[in-house]
């Protein structure tokens, strides 16, 4: 008996990335995680969005309509993105001094602009305030791309200085903390590779013909194949790192009972 299974790598892989998302979306809201990371969880949820809209709207609405909707959330998400580098670090270094973190913030954020504002060309200034809604959509656009980078960037380095100096700050290798940079170090690591591979063979390739489109086109497709299977290896750490508790949670918990019972005894319940 042969079985025929008329599924693609990418819609394989968008299947177990949105399952992944929801698992985690349900690890985050059970095991109360929300509250100590807001921007991650936000970030989660405006990911299945996307993926789910895409999914949903592409093919069934006009073109300009859906490039309008499907940047409106990219643009949201990239600025969410920027936020989480944010919320890591405040979380990683709470114990830093004001001084270091202000350092240490300002040199982070040189690093990621100077990063954001040499990659890649820009398009002049007249072509974006073309006034047009083309020039509308290339804007909205081009936030996208650079808030994208720019946060991937951030990302990486708070990553970096989370592994090399978070245990110092109360941030070890066991912290929910560290262990959320260090996925999101690895999605935003792939990410960048697959933009800087990819932007050096668009650059070094000329296509004369139909058949080497197709094979850019696949190789495209394989690409991004790629960083989705890096992504969803970062699904699953977050899954299984922020099921479990963190050193020292489950000793407060079978602290607190008693607490309350003497509390009790002392107002005579």
């Amino acid at each position: 008996m042969h079985f025929n299974f008329n599924f693609s790598a990418s819609q394989i892989l968008w299947t177990l990335t949105f399952a992944g998302l929801l698992v985690l979306l349900v690890v985050l809201l059970g095991r109360d995680r929300v509250r100590r990371f807001p921007w991650f969880t936000t970030s989660m949820v405006v990911m299945a969005l996307r993926m789910l809209s895409s999914r949903l709207l592409a093919g069934r609405m006009p073109q300009l309509t859906f490039g309008e909707i499907f940047l409106s959330m990219s643009d949201i998400s990239s600025v969410i993105a920027i936020g989480v580098a944010v919320e890591i670090a405040r979380s990683a270094f709470r114990r830093a001094s004001r001084t270091v973190w202000m350092v240490a913030s300002v040199i982070v954020f040189v690093i990621g602009g100077t990063i954001m504002a040499e990659w890649g060309p820009w398009p002049s200034w007249k072509t974006l305030m073309a006034g047009s809604d083309l020039s509308a959509l290339r804007l909205m656009q081009l936030f996208a791309q650079k808030s994208d980078l720019l946060a991937d960037v951030l990302i990486i380095q708070v990553g970096l200085l989370v592994v090399l100096f978070g245990r110092r700050f109360g941030a070890g290798f066991r912290s929910h903390t560290q262990q959320i940079a260090i996925g999101l170090s690895m999605a935003s690591t792939a990410q960048l590779t697959m933009r800087l591979v990819w932007q050096q063979i668009a650059m070094h390739t000329t296509i004369h013909a139909q058949a080497e489109y197709m094979r850019v086109m696949a190789l495209e497709e394989k690409f991004y194949n790629a960083n989705s299977v890096v992504y969803l290896v970062a699904l699953v750490w977050w899954i299984v790192c922020l099921w479990i508790d963190e050193p020292g949670a489950a000793m407060t918990n079978q602290i607190a009972p008693p607490a309350e019972a003497a509390q009790d005894e002392a107002s005579g319940i």
